[in-house]
């Protein structure tokens, strides 16, 4: 015999339920995808300007550091050191929002994270400046073509050499940047790699500064290993 026609109630609710787990499993898969590989973040300030703008979205891979190493010229987001960004004035996210933030379906505000440059690596000794008022890398003068336009490679001149575990960031708009230069009280600037959420490599948003983030690879070609 042939089954009965369900009626429009039941073909309602089977609807309902098939949408449901349509949205619990592309929930999941967010999740995951937030948890392991990709997390999305907003860009909070001007400190990686002109590469990145206030209020530009960018993705971010946890697979580096990982399975992928960091290299020098890798834009990463790390989570505050401690003290980094001092008293918070955001207003908090609501609830909606810090929802959808722990899924991975809106980036993150990052009101407890930072996003800059790495310059330094475990064993290298950063300093400022040259002769000529370059930062050099391992006694090697780098020339930073993604340098705000009109601004000093430093206008604060340091010394440093990077522990293991850790990495020594700047920001691109250095003359607004309070980065590792400003925080030798604490741990006196490095950032633990521990702390690394991963590395920025495209901005998706707004769609007309969509761009891939590229290493500056020739940047850094010449420095030696430490």
């Amino acid at each position: 015999m042939d089954k009965p026609t369900p009626g429009p109630v039941a073909a309602f609710f089977g609807l309902v339920r098939e949408l449901a787990l349509v949205l619990v499993i592309a929930l999941g898969l967010s999740l995951l995808i937030k948890t392991f590989l990709v997390q999305a973040f907003f860009i909070p300030s001007p400190s990686m300007e002109n590469t990145l703008l206030t209020g530009d979205r960018v993705l971010v891979s946890k697979l580096t550091p990982g399975p992928f190493d960091l290299h020098r010229g890798d834009i990463v987001v790390f989570q505050d050191p401690g003290g980094w960004l001092g008293d918070s004035t955001a207003a908090p996210a609501g609830r909606v929002h810090q929802a959808l933030s722990f899924v991975g379906l809106v980036p993150s505000n990052s009101d407890d994270h930072l996003i800059k440059r790495v310059i330094g690596l475990p064993g290298d000794t950063v300093a400022c400046c040259d002769d000529q008022g370059r930062v050099t890398v391992n006694g090697v003068p780098i020339d930073e073509p993604y340098l705000y336009p009109g601004d000093q490679p430093s206008e604060k001149t340091f010394s440093v050499t990077v522990p293991a575990g850790h990495v020594w960031v700047l920001g691109d708009h250095r003359s607004v940047s309070q980065d590792s230069r400003y925080h030798p009280d604490i741990n006196n600037g490095m950032v633990p790699e521990d702390n690394i959420v991963g590395r920025a490599f495209v901005n998706v948003w707004p769609l007309d500064r969509f761009s891939l983030l590229r290493n500056p690879s020739s940047t850094f070609a010449n420095v030696p290993a430490p």
